[in-house]
């Protein structure tokens, strides 16, 4: 029986680690052996995943088994496997964001991200084939030395993008005059907050006085997270500006459903799984052109050239102001949305698979896998 596990530094709630288990899922489904093997296992994740050095211990350890590695950041995980030099190990590449974003905030997770740059460099050369969740993430992988890649994009649980808001809560995000503008992800440097607040406060001024605007998600920068609050208290949004930090997916869906936009205007993305939670709430969606973005969005959504805060500021006024173009971009993100339908990814990840454990020659119709 074809066994493919998984490596990961940190299991836990986010695109990645549903992405893994969505894997896992699917392959045990076709039959094959699969593991998820961790350093660290966060909730609500408990006894989901092994811990990474019982591979070859309590997990048997076949030379023709597939080891994936997830690659997002520096990990002794990735040294381990190296070490061991297996001889179908893959990396699926999330995209590891460059370090210099973080310089100035935090300089520990800058050190992290450079470490894990540094280490794509060494699994080049051990690694003979890699995945990648966008084109944008395969050609920089093609950049720190793989030759050979496919995309295979997010994989998504419908469970997690088909959740029914509370109604009374979302009556309760919605009373009161004004807009409502949302963004989902964590507080960071590369992710521009900043320059959300910066646009919201143009359109309060021009447009909206009672606008608001919800940013949900952790911190991965505590820095950078006083630095917004700061910089919205100057700006005099006060309580126009929620910071919800990690929620429940009721509060976040309901956030979803309460929001007349969704606005983006990060900087560096390998994929950007709210998109695709956006389409699936019907929020018309406008977002900043800017690394994988553009090819996730494709025409789901209104795409800027410039995060200027007259010119975002101008584009929420034209959708929130015409019906006409809201439901063209609600309809236009529901249509995008089916490019990455679970069963279409899950299709593609099964064709991987059998390529891969066939000993990662390079088969006929790989190539048609590569975007």
């Amino acid at each position: 029986m074809p066994a493919l596990h998984q490596f990961v530094p940190t299991l836990d709630p986010g695109a990645v680690g549903s992405h893994l288990l969505e894997i896992q899922r699917t392959l045990r489904g076709a039959g094959w052996e699969s593991e998820v093997l961790s350093e660290h296992t966060k909730p609500p994740y408990e006894g989901s995943a092994r811990r990474f050095r019982e591979y070859g211990t309590t997990v048997p350890a076949r030379e023709e088994d597939v080891l994936v590695y997830h690659a997002a950041i520096g990990s002794s995980v990735a040294d381990w496997l190296m070490d061991r030099r297996p001889s179908r190990l893959v990396v699926d590449y999330h995209n590891i964001t460059p370090p210099t974003w973080f310089d100035g905030w935090e300089p520990a997770v800058a050190d992290g991200l450079a470490w894990g740059r540094a280490q794509l460099r060494r699994l080049s050369q051990r690694s003979r084939f890699g995945l990648a969740d966008s084109a944008f993430n395969a050609a920089e992988l093609q950049r720190f030395g793989w030759r050979r890649t496919a995309v295979l994009p997010i994989l998504v649980p419908r469970s997690s993008l088909t959740g029914t808001p509370d109604p009374a809560r979302v009556a309760e995000l919605r009373a009161g005059p004004g807009g409502r503008w949302l963004f989902v992800g964590r507080l960071a440097p590369n992710k521009r907050q900043h320059l959300l607040l910066a646009a919201l406060g143009t359109y309060r001024r021009v447009y909206d006085p009672d606008a608001r605007l919800d940013l949900v998600g952790p911190a991965s920068s505590p820095t950078y997270e006083a630095a917004l609050r700061e910089f919205s208290r100057d700006l005099g949004l006060g309580e126009a500006v929620t910071f919800t930090g990690s929620v429940a997916d009721a509060e976040r869906d309901a956030r979803y459903a309460a929001a007349d936009v969704f606005v983006c205007l990060s900087a560096h993305e390998g994929f950007l799984v709210p998109l695709l939670e956006a389409w699936s709430h019907r929020v018309p969606v406008i977002a900043c052109d800017a690394a994988a973005v553009p090819e996730t969005m494709g025409d789901g959504g209104l795409l800027l050239a410039s995060p200027a805060a007259d010119v975002v500021s101008a584009a929420v006024a034209r959708v929130v102001g015409d019906p006409g173009l809201a439901a063209a971009l609600r309809a236009a993100g529901e249509a995008r949305l089916e490019r990455y339908a679970p069963e279409r990814t899950a299709a593609t990840l099964l064709e991987l698979a059998e390529a891969l454990a066939g000993g990662l020659a390079d088969p006929p119709g790989l190539s048609s896998l590569r975007r």
